[in-house]
Parts: C-alpha cells; structure tokens; sequence
C-alpha cells in the first residue's frame, strides 16, 4: 500500500537506535526525507550513511531533547535543508522505574524533562512549519504503562500518562490547522535498551526476549518487533490515517489489561 509519504519531510527524536531507527528505514522506503536526533556522535553518523546507503535523503544533528537550544537547531536544520516539515515523532525517552518511596525529586526532574517537557518543545517548534505546509502529523510514542500502572513504575508511567494527555489536548487544538496527533503505546517491543541489558547481563537478545514475553504473558507469545512499530507509525505519520487523531493505540502483543 503506498502511504503517500514520498517526498515528506519527517523529523525523529531518537531516531538513531531501536525503534527511532527502524521507523527511519521504514519512512525512507518510503521516499520520506528524514531528520533524527541524538547525543551520540556515532550513532548518528552510522544511521546517516546507512540512510543514504538505501537511497534516503537524510540528515543527523547532534541534539539532547532535554535543551532547547538543541531543539531548535534540530528543527531550524531540517527546515533549512528542505524548506518543510510534514511529520514530527517525538520517540526519545527511556525507561525508569521504582517505587514511589524511592523515586528522587533529581529523578522526577530528569524524567519529565526527557520524556514530557522535551516533546512539548519539539511539537511547539514544529507546530508553525507544519501549518505552513498545510498540516501534518505528530506521533508520540509512549508506554502501555500510561493506560495502566504497575508497581515500581514510577515515574516512568506517570511521564508517560502526561504524554497521553498531551496527545489528546493536542489533537483538539490543532486539530482545525490540519494537524493530526496520535499516539503509539509500546509495550515489550525489541529495542536498543534492551539489547544493552542483555549485553550487561551476558546473556542473549534471545534469551532476554524470551524470558520477557515469559514472565508477562503476552498473548501472542512474544515480544515485538522494531519494524512493527515502524509499520504503524508510518501509518500514522500518512494520509492513509487522514480521519485518524487524538487516538492512542497500543503495541502491546495483548498485554495490556486495558483497552
């Protein structure tokens, strides 16, 4: 199915591993031209050549989403290079998790600066470039955990409930410019991080999946794939979704115990 993304100018927070990466490559199938952000140098300049090595127009600035200045640099470089902006996914984050008891004011800060403040900015800085081309689509990826809570999950969850609320406030108020905001939340889905703990742990990606999907019960018996997320969030990022917004959809293999 074409998606009509060809020519599009798409901007990815995080876009240099997992998920961010894989929506990357998926968008650039697609004939989308493409911005990703990250903090390391060598991440970016990897996922650049390996862009361009598929045919893709793209570009990598060094950013940290939790500093404005780098946002905006991040933005005005895309702008300037391709004189639009069409979509905008605001996926960088990570996980963090303890009891409520546990949890520093220093990590509450680190948290919502990384995870709510940081998309905030970034959809206010791409909000005029998107009007000025006649709409667009945002996609904020978020966590199942925003729907439904767990035990330890702070304040990762509440981070991510906030980022639910945003999506929804977002979607009426822009709305009437042709912008489209939506959500995906992920639940056990193969990333970088956890590729990185399986590293730290000695033990393989596999294995690390295998026991995950185990000791969660996901219905359909395994953990998820970057590229399927890629698949839905390109959807979403289309004007094949043209009627869809303010919707959150989960990615969750039917873990969630709400709907």
């Amino acid at each position: 199915m074409d998606l009509h993304l060809n020519g599009k100018v798409v901007l990815i927070t995080g876009g240099t591993d997992g998920l961010g990466a894989a929506l990357a490559d998926r968008l650039v199938e697609e004939g989308a031209r493409v911005a990703v952000c990250g903090r390391d140098s060598r991440r970016l300049a990897a996922t650049e050549q390996r862009l361009r090595d598929a045919g893709g127009d793209a570009l990598a600035v060094q950013a940290d989403v939790t500093r404005l200045a780098d946002l905006e640099r991040f933005v005005d470089a895309a702008v300037a290079r391709w004189g639009r902006l069409d979509g905008l996914v605001n996926n960088a984050g990570k996980s963090s998790g303890g009891r409520i008891d546990q949890v520093s004011d220093d990590d509450w800060t680190a948290d919502l600066n990384l995870k709510v403040l940081a998309a905030v900015r970034c959809t206010r800085l791409a909000v005029p470039h998107l009007i000025a081309a006649g709409g667009g689509a945002i996609v904020n990826v978020l966590n199942i955990g925003a729907k439904a809570a767990g035990a330890g999950s702070l304040p990762t969850t509440a981070s991510r409930a906030a980022g639910l609320a945003i999506t929804k406030a977002a979607s009426k108020d822009l709305g009437g410019d042709g912008i489209r905001v939506n959500a995906v939340l992920i639940g056990l889905v193969a990333s970088g991080q956890w590729r990185r703990r399986a590293d730290a742990a000695g033990e393989s990606e596999e294995e690390l999946y295998r026991q995950m999907a185990e000791n969660t019960a996901i219905p359909l018996g395994r953990v998820g794939r970057s590229e399927e997320f890629a698949d839905l969030a390109a959807y979403l990022l289309s004007d094949r979704s043209s009627y869809v917004t303010g919707s959150a959809i989960n990615l969750d293999g039917g873990s969630s115990p709400v709907l």
